[in-house]
């Protein structure tokens, strides 16, 4: 097992999935670096993901899924992420959808059974397309400019998407769009071989760069009434959403990826103007128990948050500040470890070669999902002050 994962892998459950994920993870790592460099899309990732049944996860029991937790969400995609964090990421979107959409019985039973079949028996993926270039991130608040327009017992969609993850292998888009009959915002299930649905290859960004979220062009795209699975009203706002978990877990994978690289150099590079390896210096002993100390605070704060949330289950979904605390707390932890691990590591972290370069870039996506910093801090003071 990895880094101190016997206060974590706890039920024989536990042990089999993480052993699991952790061969995925070893084969990610051996491919991350071409990735990163050419800004490609893991398909081969993807692939084994479906085959290994990973990616039916959290898919119900009753349905042919394996009904994971909160709390194993975060384990198993803390460690895919040490293997390459964009593939860890992309995943955790479905597999967190699904998860909140189960939960929350959020679509009509029918579509959802429909949807769950085929994910389970041909490893279908899907994912939000909800981000526009004009109304900035969905949390703050901007109504969509993509259109929906109910015509006879069709839908028609019209409008531009950005950070459509995952975008190259999708077999379903979640489609955020306003109502123009009455203005409510609403979600639409968008089959990847719709008519008048194509992908615009957009992504070239420094960090994450396997994710693939491309932006999504709507044109004059029909789809049928049933495809109407959610009214994204006030109420629904008001339930706090657990499986958004899965972006700090992903991050904590990669502080711990860069902790246990810098670990690792120390205690193997002995240059000749010491004796024994640089691990033995208090100036580099130093920032490793400064890892080793945010490291715990960080992990320990996310998992009890997941682990409240599957327990309470009468009151998880007043979560709200918690959830969004955690990953505050752990995002930007992460980003302190990696750059304490290329301290310690040196001019030599800066190499293409080093994965530690890697790590640096890809841990700043943090700030930028949701929520954001600001969000979080503001949402602690309105509970504090009310």
């Amino acid at each position: 097992m990895g880094y101190h994962e016997e206060y974590y892998v706890r039920t024989n459950r536990h042990k089999e999935l993480y052993t699991m994920v952790s061969k995925l993870a070893d084969s990610f790592k051996s491919r991350s670096e071409q990735y990163d460099r050419e800004g490609s899309f893991p398909y081969q990732n993807i692939e084994e993901l479906k085959k290994s049944g990973y990616t039916r996860l959290s898919v119900p029991k009753e349905l042919g899924g394996e009904g994971i937790s909160l709390y194993e969400l975060v384990l198993l995609q803390e460690r895919l992420a040490q293997g390459d964090a964009s593939t860890a990421l992309s995943i955790g979107w479905h597999l967190g959808i699904v998860m909140d959409t189960a939960e929350k019985r959020l679509w009509d039973n029918k579509v959802f059974e429909r949807i769950a079949h085929d994910i389970v028996q041909n490893g279908a993926l899907l994912n939000s397309a909800v981000s526009e270039a004009a109304t900035g991130s969905p949390t703050r608040g901007g109504r969509p400019q993509t259109l929906a327009v109910k015509e006879g017992n069709e839908w028609v969609l019209n409008g531009r998407k950005t950070f459509t993850t995952m975008a190259p292998v999708l077999d379903y888009f979640i489609v955020v769009a306003a109502v123009e009959k009455n203005g409510e915002i609403a979600q639409f299930i968008v089959p990847r071989e719709t008519k008048g649905l194509e992908i615009v290859e957009t992504w070239d960004t420094m960090a994450m760069r396997g994710t693939g979220s491309h932006d999504i062009l709507l044109q004059d795209v029909r789809v049928p009434h049933d495809a109407l699975v959610q009214v994204l009203d006030q109420e629904s706002k008001k339930k706090a959403s657990g499986w958004l978990l899965h972006i700090p877990a992903c991050y904590m994978g990669i502080a711990l990826a860069a902790r246990n690289h810098a670990v690792e150099y120390a205690n193997h590079y002995k240059p000749n103007s010491i004796k024994g390896p640089i691990s033995d210096l208090p100036n580099i002993r130093q920032p490793i128990g400064e890892m080793e100390l945010k490291l715990m605070n960080a992990r320990t704060f996310l998992y009890s948050v997941a682990e409240r949330w599957d327990q309470d289950v009468e009151n998880r979904y007043e979560l709200h500040a918690e959830l969004a605390a955690a990953k505050h707390v752990v995002t930007n932890t992460a980003m302190e470890i990696v750059d304490k691990a290329m301290r310690i590591v040196g001019a030599q972290s800066l190499y293409h070669k080093s994965p530690l370069q890697r790590y640096y870039r890809d841990v700043r996506a943090g700030l930028h999902n949701p929520p954001m910093d600001d969000a979080v801090i503001s949402l602690l003071a309105q509970r504090a002050t009310k």
